[in-house]
């Protein structure tokens, strides 16, 4: 049995579109990340049996939106700090992607797509260890992203 490659997280990767089109940055200070992907859905009830009305109903699930956001913590980093309150501040549809650097050829290398923050925090402390503000950042996914395949280099 062949022992499992795990993904580091240099090569898990979210990145935001920069001024020129095409070319995407990281967000600097990062230092987690998550990224969640919830299928909504829908509830239809129905009868249990056209003849018998007595049987009651049954519940029958269909698929509804994929809604993909995400989450993250970082340090504070100058570098990054207008690109982010102007993301919010301006609800700007900023295009995004999760990098998957390390996946094999033929599986989804980027996951592509607009996104608008939806929460922008900051704290911190006068004492203690983490004397340096620490920031969590939230996006969500405009739609369902596209998914890129890695292509063989």
């Amino acid at each position: 049995m062949a022992a499992p490659e795990f993904q580091r997280f240099h090569e898990f990767v979210v990145e935001v579109e920069t001024d020129t089109p095409g070319t995407f940055a990281k967000i600097c200070g990062i230092t987690g990340r998550q990224v969640n992907r919830a299928l909504e859905i829908n509830e239809v009830k129905v009868p249990k049996d056209c003849d018998d009305e007595a049987a009651g109903t049954e519940t029958l699930i269909e698929p509804g939106s994929l809604i993909v956001t995400i989450s993250g913590t970082a340090r504070w980093a100058k570098q990054s700090h207008e690109m982010m309150m102007d993301w919010i501040y301006l609800k700007q549809r900023k295009r995004i992607r999760v990098a998957h650097v390390a996946a094999a050829v033929g599986d989804t290398e980027y996951e592509t797509g607009y996104a608008y923050m939806t929460a922008l925090n900051d704290s911190g402390e006068i004492d203690g260890e983490n004397k340096i503000v620490t920031r969590e950042v939230e996006a969500r996914f405009d739609g369902e992203p596209t998914r890129t395949a890695k292509v063989a280099p």
